[in-house]
Parts: C-alpha cells; sequence; structure tokens
C-alpha cells in the first residue's frame, strides 16, 4: 500500500510502501535547494518515521530534474546568517535522527547533487546512483566552508587529503568518480533507479532491523573510540541483538536450514 501524508505541492513529501518509507524532496523547479520550509518539512518527517517502528527502510530522493542542488540561494541572499541558521538547525536534527534509526537509510540519487544535496547523501548508509549524475560539493565557489555533515562524513569515505581536495577544489565530477572514491555504492541506468532503489529497500525492510541499527552505530562511532572501547561497544551490541526475536529466528533458521523470517524486533 502506497500514501503519501502531505499535499503534492508540499516541499517535501512523505510516502508509505509497507515498511518503506520514501522522503522525497519536493522544489523541482528550483532543482530541489533548500529552504527553510523544505528543511523543517523534512525534520517532522525524519521526526514521523524515527518514531514508527514500522518503517525498517528510509529512502531519500528528489523530483524533477535532480536529487538536489544544496541550499536556497534566495533565502540566503535577503538574510545571509539568519538563512543559514533556520535551514541548518532543523537540517542537523534531522541528520542525527536519521543517524540514530535503526533502519538503513538510502539515498536514490539523480541529475545534480551538489552542496547540502552532496553532503545529505554522503550521510546516507547506501547510495544509489544515475548514470550521468553530477555531483560537487560547490561550498567554496559561493565563500562558505562546509554542512550537513560533510565534514563528518567525507574524510572517513576518502581520507582527509582527498576530502580537502573536493572542498577546496570545487570541482564538478562524475557519477563513476563518486564510485571509484567510494562516495556511493552503486551506478544504474537512469530508467532503472527507481526500481533498483525498491528492490535493495524491500530487501532490508525484510531484513534484521535491529542488528542493522546496532552495525550502523557501530561503525559510524568506530573511529573515536580506542580498540578496547571498541570491544567493548561490539560486546555489548551483540548481547543485545541476542536478545531480540530476529536473532532467535536467524539461529533456528540456521538449524533448520530455511531462511529467516525477521520481523525487525
Amino acid at each position: 500500500m502506497k500514501n503519501t501524508a502531505a499535499a503534492p505541492t508540499a516541499p517535501l513529501l512523505l510516502e508509505r510502501n509497507g515498511a518503506i518509507a520514501t522522503l522525497r524532496f519536493n522544489r523541482p523547479d528550483a532543482l530541489n535547494a533548500i529552504d527553510v520550509p523544505m528543511a523543517d518539512a523534512f525534520l517532522a518527517a525524519v521526526q514521523t518515521v524515527a518514531t514508527d517502528p514500522g518503517v525498517r527502510a528510509v529512502v531519500l530522493a528528489g523530483n524533477g530534474r535532480g536529487f538536489m542542488a544544496g541550499g536556497d540561494l534566495a533565502t540566503l541572499r535577503a538574510d545571509p546568517v539568519l538563512g543559514a541558521i533556520d535551514i541548518l538547525t532543523p537540517l542537523n536534527a534531522a541528520l542525527l535522527l536519521l543517524a540514530q534509526m535503526n533502519a538503513p537509510v538510502i539515498a536514490q540519487v539523480h541529475g545534480v547533487a551538489a552542496g547540502a544535496g552532496l553532503s545529505l547523501l554522503l550521510m546516507a548508509d547506501y547510495v544509489i546512483a544515475a548514470e550521468g549524475t553530477r555531483f560537487n560539493l560547490a561550498y567554496i565557489n559561493l565563500g562558505a566552508s562546509c554542512d550537513v555533515g560533510a565534514s563528518w562524513a567525507l574524510p572517513r569515505l576518502v581520507g582527509v587529503r582527498k576530502a580537502l581536495e573536493i572542498a577546496l577544489m570545487g570541482e564538478a565530477f562524475t557519477a563513476g568518480d563518486a564510485l571509484r572514491m567510494g562516495l556511493i555504492n552503486r551506478v544504474v541506468p537512469a530508467v532503472d533507479l527507481e526500481t533498483v532503489t525498491t528492490t535493495l529497500a524491500q530487501h532490508l525492510a525484510a531484513g534484521p532491523t535491529m542488528a542493522y541499527g546496532a552495525m550502523k552505530r557501530l561503525m559510524r562511532e568506530s573511529m573515536d573510540r580506542t580498540l578496547s572501547e571498541q570491544l567493548a561497544a561490539e560486546k555489548d551490541a551483540f548481547v543485545h541483538c541476542a536478545g531480540t526475536e530476529d536473532f532467535r529466528a536467524g539461529v533456528e533458521a540456521f538449524h533448520q536450514r530455511q531462511s529467516p523470517q525477521f520481523v525487525g524486533r
């Protein structure tokens, strides 16, 4: 069953298809550039899915010709400081919630991903891009530093030296470049983007959601811990997972030589 919890003209559409929630940026005439209403709507949608145990996979997507062209320059031109604060405050809150969710987050990217659009997809757990997509961190071209988690995610994905090159040069690169650098997971023909993303989301939504969440947190927090601390965190996470219905189902299915049927608990 598919439904949209917002008017078609809303700056962000929240769609549900079973256990999959799709957050679709919806300012196609502005290449989905983030203004204050979109940032607020994004946070509200993330708060909705983060508190819904029935959501077991999240997809981020954009309507129109591109995923997202970055921050809305009209907003930033009118009042640069206040505009930046009003956009980034809800965006940051939304990103923290997505990172803390057990459900995997997939970015479905096409057309263009620049500025905050590139930063946002870097924070996803899995990224699928259409052939022909163009990427650019772009902040330096406006005389700005990066935001939306780029300075946290980019060095972890490509190393500090390459991250600085991407950030300081402000040059566009292709989906093939992004794949080679490890910024995205897969490149597919544009006509197949929706289908491939849906197939992946369905696969993840049928998986052990609690274990996904534990794995996300272990991976993302590992670089801030010593080995001793990480081993302790792994032990705590495994013991917690061992008490879930999904772990019991997985072990039983292994012994029965069957495929496990996970319920996300």
